[in-house]
């Protein structure tokens, strides 16, 4: 039995008289014909061979010929997208093409099978048949069958054919980054959850979700970790997820209290570590740590008194030595005069309590450690899919929070025994907010920047995935994005955003982003080497619903309410919380 049984002509839509590679022109003899051919519709065409081959194509744009008698120069002129244009006389009526792949009789598997490669390109005045009915229906089955079923992750259903169900490969959806880009309100969240929800299944999956807004606090699969805020400082919690400022390296230290612009910098950066390096040297002996006091750097993560070290920056700030005529200022008095101040400010700043207010506990030299298994276990209950929560963490340093968090998964991963070693994805929430094009960023930016930069670039061979979720993609790091070889697309209606996406796709696909603006909410364009054809999805919704940022004014207004409580509001803006028990 053959692929596709085209007994008579009733789906011919002409004969192929062009052929570029992928792109392929049809020429089409009649209007009837001519009324057959859909934008974004599949599309056949045999190949002449001893197997049975099926080169499959997506109508990227049907074209109508007309002649007009009473043109004064008797010209064929063109009437496409509402607009006339002249031509030559021998154009006629046709059809473009995008080639995506081939369907053919495998006779190892003794199957017939779908492949994104291209055995050959058709011969001109090829047959071009349009793909619906019972031959669509044939083909999806085709790409259900093709699938690596074992391995899939079922995303949706096809809009072309609601009946099959479009699955990516997981594998390779995770091992080459993917990304999810959509405007406010597209289904972005809906998205993330439906693909959580999957994973949660797997026995040993391995997801850390970045919610920057509370969206995923209630999803009963996962294990829930936030950033303690004001109210919460001095509390100890499995929920509580304390970053004590001795994990970020000497870029993010200098980041967090140098200020380059000062004259002295180059001296507040050399004191400050120098410090730096003297405190955990005292610490490792008082451990007896000698194989890592040998060996130890200024970006190790070891446990050392940032008060201790602002007392050794105030006695070089206040030094006085012996001159030839009595005592005179030191070489760095009142250099640092700028930098303790901001230290101290800092300090006392309790939305910064997460960083310097931790609980003793958090500042023991195998607090790290604890810290790490919480992040990184997928073995206990509801370990799969980690939701940690920053809402609570001041806007001036949440990318170099999110950044730490990210950079030291990495390394945990990087330095762990391969034979030991587990993959792992990073699911990246507005991602651009705290990854950004660095120019013009300021230095905390650029530490995050830097550090998923190089996550992207070589996260895969460690086991470290990123997926981007955003809905500005034109403001999102493009050394990140650039990096993602699978591509989610929601609707999209800023043109810089879709112009973005667009130099993402190879450019014989880029046709099929036309219709970014158009799709309805929670349809998604699905592109990338996880899928075996660039298709249009709907996706499936998840059982468990993420809180939506979305509010129905008009419907809400219509409601009775309760009397608004702005004292409360007020009461809670003044201690930087909403209150630990909030739903």
């Amino acid at each position: 039995m053959a692929l596709f049984e085209f007994k008579d002509d009733s789906l011919l839509l002409g004969t192929v008289r062009e052929v570029d590679t992928r792109q392929v022109s049809i020429y089409v003899k009649t209007d009837e014909d001519l009324r057959k051919a859909k934008v974004g519709q599949l599309v056949a065409l045999r190949v002449t061979s001893a197997v049975e081959i099926w080169l499959i194509g997506f109508i990227d744009k049907v074209v109508k010929f007309v002649s007009i008698p009473n043109n004064q120069n008797n010209v064929d002129i063109n009437v496409e997208e509402g607009g006339i244009e002249e031509r030559r006389e021998d154009v006629i009526n046709n059809v473009k093409l995008t080639l995506v792949g081939t369907a053919k009789w495998d006779a190892i598997k003794r199957q017939y099978t779908f492949s994104r490669s291209l055995v050959q390109v058709p011969d001109i005045a090829s047959k071009c048949y349009v793909l619906v009915d019972q031959q669509l229906e044939f083909f999806m089955n085709l790409l259900v069958t093709s699938g690596d079923k074992l391995h899939s992750l079922a995303l949706g259903k096809y809009t072309l054919d609601d009946s099959a169900t479009a699955y990516l490969d997981g594998n390779k959806f995770f091992q080459r980054h993917a990304a999810l880009l959509g405007s406010t309100g597209s289904g972005k969240s809906w998205t993330v959850a439906a693909i959580l929800e999957q994973a949660a299944k797997l026995p040993t999956s391995n997801l850390i979700v970045f919610d920057l807004h509370g969206e995923y606090r209630k999803l009963s699969y996962a294990r829930h970790l936030r950033v303690p805020g004001p109210e919460e400082l001095g509390l100890c919690s499995d929920e509580l997820l304390y970053l004590p400022y001795w994990l970020l390296n000497s870029e993010e230290l200098q980041a967090m209290f140098i200020d380059r612009s000062e004259f002295s910098a180059h001296n507040q950066v050399m004191a400050f570590q120098d410090a730096v390096i003297e405190q955990k040297k005292a610490i490792l002996a008082n451990l007896h740590k000698e194989q890592v006091l040998a060996s130890f750097t200024l970006d190790s993560p070891i446990p050392f008194s940032i008060e201790r070290v602002m007392d050794t920056l105030t006695d070089l700030n206040d030094e006085m030595e012996q001159g030839a005529r009595g005592l005179k200022q030191g070489k760095f008095n009142g250099q640092f005069s700028r930098l303790l101040t901001r230290i101290r400010s800092k300090l006392s700043d309790k939305r910064y309590g997460f960083l310097f207010a931790a609980p003793d506990s958090e500042h023991q030299y195998d607090s790290m450690a604890r810290m790490v298994t919480h992040l990184m276990d997928y073995k206990a209950n509801n370990a799969q899919i980690k939701v940690i929560d920053f809402s609570e963490v001041p806007s001036d340093i949440l990318p170099i929070i999110v950044g730490l968090v990210a950079r030291l998964i990495y390394q945990v991963q990087f330095w762990t025994d391969h034979t030991k070693r587990r993959p792992l994805v990073l699911v990246c929430d507005e991602a651009h907010l705290y990854l950004p094009k660095k120019e013009g960023q300021n230095p905390i930016e650029l530490r995050a920047i830097e550090a998923f930069e190089k996550i992207a670039k070589e996260g895969r061979k460690y086991g470290v995935a990123l997926f981007i979720v955003s809905q500005r993609p034109s403001d999102v790091s493009e050394t990140v994005l650039s990096q993602c070889n699978n591509v989610i697309a929601l609707r999209l209606t800023n043109g810089s955003d879709q112009a973005t996406v667009k130099k993402l796709m190879p450019e014989s696909l880029e046709s099929l982003l036309d219709v970014l603006p158009i799709m309805d909410i929670g349809e998604a364009l699905v592109v990338g080497d996880a899928v075996l054809l660039p298709s249009r999805v709907r996706i499936n919704e998840p059982s468990e619903k993420p809180l939506s940022a979305t509010i129905d004014f008009w419907t809400e207004w219509q409601q009775e309410a309760d009397t608004p409580d702005f004292m409360g509001a007020v009461e809670n803006m003044r201690k930087q919380g909403r209150g630990i028990n909030e739903a």
